[in-house]
């Protein structure tokens, strides 16, 4: 990473008293994590720090140090503007005023749009999480025991348990270092990934109830339908798109999630040689070349024929242009 960029976010973070951090809308364990990790190392340097999320901490890490202090909207000014783990600044929903000036853009996608005054952006690394674990003490910032945990808690669901294939034997160093100052692996390990509720597993019952494959492309529904029947509180998928990486003969998973107001959430998995990033881009999102999502507007029907046309694309080497008008709430990957 650029060391001069590293320096003048070190002097922009020493001359700003209050700042504002944000993440993306739909917030996965990467951005969460890397909220809170960076936000108690500041506030731990005695700065003011307002944590904002234009959607609420999921239920899988409000067990992580100063979860419960993320607010859905700024309640005052601020010196510096943050955003982690955002590959653009829509993304983060309507956190920011219109044309508002963000000063550090921390983040590891490959679909990053530079759109910070001070770009930190590894593409290399497995997860926004990884870069601060090396970034944070360059910054003057301490790694404590909660600072460490919620690291770690984004270094784990980004790599679903150190198994994405963009896994480098750096990505394993850098989770002993947060072992090391304090971090309890097994126990954040089973709360992030392992532990889900009664209606997340009965929406995956739903979700697999629809399971279709074509050749090595494999894809599930779920309607809004579903989840009202089911009672279950969120718009994800509930991470049924990992369960369907599991198929082993399908390289390309898709999952289609239904929201309100006539959009689609979909979420797309794909084996190292495919590159569904690209896709994701062509319906206003992006991502990495193995994991990518878009919520694109449109009816369910229309949205998945749309999509699966766009997806059977990789298998023969072509490319459909199906762009879209970009979309605020489009996703920058899978979470």
């Amino acid at each position: 990473m650029d060391k001069t960029a590293i320096q003048d976010a070190r002097q922009r973070l020493k001359s700003a008293q209050r700042l504002l951090l944000t993440s993306h809308i739909r917030p996965d364990g990467d951005a969460v994590g890397s909220l809170l990790g960076m936000g108690l190392a500041l506030e731990n340097a005695g700065k003011q720090v307002e944590m904002v999320l234009a959607d609420t901490v999921p239920q899988a890490f409000r067990h992580l140090h100063g979860s419960e202090r993320v607010r859905k909207k700024v309640e005052g000014s601020v010196d510096a503007v943050i955003v982690l783990d955002s590959g653009d600044p829509q993304r983060v929903g309507e956190i920011l005023p219109q044309g508002a000036i963000i000063d550090i853009n921390i983040d590891h996608h490959i679909t990053n749009t530079q759109f910070g005054r001070i770009n930190l952006v590894d593409t290399r690394a497995a997860a926004t999480a990884e870069i601060l674990t090396a970034l944070l003490p360059q910054l003057g910032l301490t790694i404590t025991p909660p600072v460490a945990a919620a690291l770690l808690t984004g270094l784990l669901t980004d790599t679903i348990g150190f198994r994405t294939s963009n896994m480098r034997p750096r990505t394993l160093r850098i989770a002993a270092e947060l072992m090391e100052y304090g971090a309890d692996l097994p126990t954040l390990y089973e709360k992030a990934l392992n532990s889900r509720s009664f209606e997340a597993v009965r929406l995956w019952g739903a979700g697999l109830s629809s399971l279709q494959r074509q050749d090595r492309l494999v894809w599930a529904t779920l309607s809004l339908n579903d989840r009202r029947a089911i009672g279950y509180p969120g718009l994800d998928d509930a991470d049924l798109i990992n369960i369907l990486t599991t198929i082993r003969d399908a390289d390309v998973a898709v999952t289609f999630t239904e929201q309100p107001d006539d959009q689609v959430k979909v979420s797309w998995r794909a084996r190292p040689q495919y590159n569904v990033a690209e896709i994701a881009r062509q319906f206003g999102g992006g991502g990495h070349r193995p994991a990518a999502g878009a919520t694109i507007p449109g009816d369910l029907p229309t949205v998945q024929a749309s999509v699966l046309q766009a997806t059977r694309a990789l298998f023969n080497g072509t490319q459909t242009n199906h762009r879209v008008h970009h979309n605020p709430k489009s996703e920058n990957k899978v979470k």
